[in-house]
């Protein structure tokens, strides 16, 4: 073990553990401006509850992604110094932009709707939860566009003397085709994972508590996540098979590690499960779809997949002498995972629907069961698609261009990285408790009492400044 595989494994799990929190407050700040603009279309109290109710677990969920996004940045200087240097020029432009307008947008906006209820107007008040939640998507938008370079390098030149990617052009990094598919397939993610979450919590209540007053709040609740979580999939699916066209032109290498195909094929079967030698030269055994893999690759079921041993003979002319194949287990089975754990969010929230068919009440115990395991389903196929996206780009960190291995910071010591990330771990390991015991204990407290604290009215509107009335 050396500085390199530590500061890897530092990285890795700071970002992991991070994006457990991003999806679930890009989709849930969204869900909650659209549960607000529900009241403020119709007046109906049951809609501002489940806004104040949910509101109070996403603004706990983005809390502890703010304290997570710091730290990983802070990592590229640290570990990363060499990588930071040679992409820096390119990074610095949508990460400025990220932190200056979108993070701000998404940050004031936010105080604003929390410290606001019955200060601001209602439409005033409104405005505030869409525009956080349009900053809150905005900021996912620069940062995908910074990592869609490192997938498919776009609008830069090398500089001869320093070495260094210099941007040429901005509008084509923003517009990288990655970073268009990327985008949305990262938002259907995160309304998987936020309506998963409100169905959980939901059918928790009506199940437990189904005399209460608010149940029909939360039948609502559990109907309206089901709904998100079965659109979101159809967007991911949809999304997905995009994605994997443009991943198989620009990183064919990544789709053959995805499938774990060693020659080229024509047609190409996509392997549901495949059991092979334990050297991984051999096939011992496979469950396969005929024609699939060549379609979610190429568009036509007769296309052509190239294979990894192909590839790494063309890389190895290209690039020099090595390795450019990423661990294929990895790659094979987290692409699985990723597909599997989103699909099965999918199928509860159909049961969900089901349970609940001409006002039926659901009462069973697997069920419930199922239902509190939905948001830990996407949020297990959101990791496991990043950790699909960034493994299967290795040995590259800007494919193409740089190796990992030469990004690592020259002057960090092993000890100094163990160090870090000792404490790092130990840190996430604190506020990973400390999320939980919180989301748990409000989302038991059930729906507020919103007499207690009414919302201003529009009706002073004309009496107020015009930057406060709309």
């Amino acid at each position: 073990m050396d500085a390199l595989d530590v500061a890897r494994w530092q990285f890795g799990v700071t970002t992991v553990y991070h994006f457990l929190f991003v999806p679930l407050t890009i989709g849930l700040s969204v869900l909650v401006a659209i549960l607000q603009t529900m009241w403020h279309r119709t007046g109906n109290e049951r809609y501002l509850k489940l806004t104040k109710f949910y509101g109070k677990l996403f603004l706990i969920n983005f809390a502890m992604g703010v304290v997570t996004g710091i730290v990983q940045e802070f990592q590229f200087g640290m570990n990363w110094s060499d990588y930071s240097r040679f992409v820096g020029d390119i990074f610095g432009a949508p990460l400025a932009i990220e932190a200056l307008v979108a993070f701000f947008l998404e940050s004031t906006f936010i105080g604003l709707w929390i410290f606001g209820w019955d200060r601001l107007p209602k439409r005033a008040h409104l405005a505030s939860i869409w525009a956080a939640a349009i900053g809150t998507n905005l900021s996912a938008y620069f940062i995908l566009a910074a990592n869609s370079f490192m997938q498919n390098p776009v609008g830069y030149r090398i500089n001869p003397d320093s070495g260094r990617a210099e941007l040429t052009d901005f509008p084509a990094v923003l517009t990288n085709k990655v970073a268009l598919i990327t985008f949305p397939h990262t938002l259907a993610g995160s309304f998987l994972v936020a309506g998963s979450l409100i169905v959980a919590v939901g059918l928790w209540h009506v199940i437990r508590n189904r005399d209460s007053a608010d149940t029909g709040a939360y039948r609502f609740a559990t109907k309206f996540g089901s709904w998100v979580v079965l659109v979101a999939s159809a967007a991911v699916l949809f999304t997905g098979d995009i994605q994997g066209k443009i991943m198989t032109d620009v990183q064919p290498m990544k789709m053959a590690a995805a499938e774990g195909l060693y020659s080229t094929e024509s047609p190409a079967s996509f392997s549901v499960l495949t059991i092979g030698s334990l050297d991984g030269s051999r096939e011992v055994f496979a469950l396969k779809i005929p024609y699939l893999l060549s379609y979610l690759g190429t568009g036509d079921p007769h296309g052509t997949v190239r294979g990894i041993d192909d590839l790494q003979a063309q890389y190895a002319t290209q690039y020099g002498a090595g390795s450019y194949t990423p661990i294929i287990p990895v790659t094979y089975w987290s692409f699985r995972f990723m597909i599997t754990f989103g699909l099965a969010a999918g199928a509860i929230a159909l049961l969900v629907l089901w349970s609940q068919r001409k006002g039926r009440t659901p009462s069973s115990k697997w069920l419930l069961r199922a239902g509190l395991a939905m948001p830990v389903l996407p949020l297990l196929a959101n990791s496991f698609g990043w950790i699909f996206t960034e493994m299967g780009r290795q040995p590259w960190i800007v494919f193409g261009e740089m190796l990992t291995r030469n990004g690592v910071s020259r002057s960090v010591s092993l000890a100094e990285v163990l160090t870090s990330f000792t404490a790092f771990t130990l840190i996430y390991a604190t506020l990973a408790v400390i999320e939980v015991k919180l989301l748990l204990r409000y989302a038991k407290a059930g729906v507020p009492d919103v007499t207690e604290h009414p919302p201003a009215d529009d009706t002073d509107d004309a009496e107020r400044p015009l930057a406060f009335a709309y």
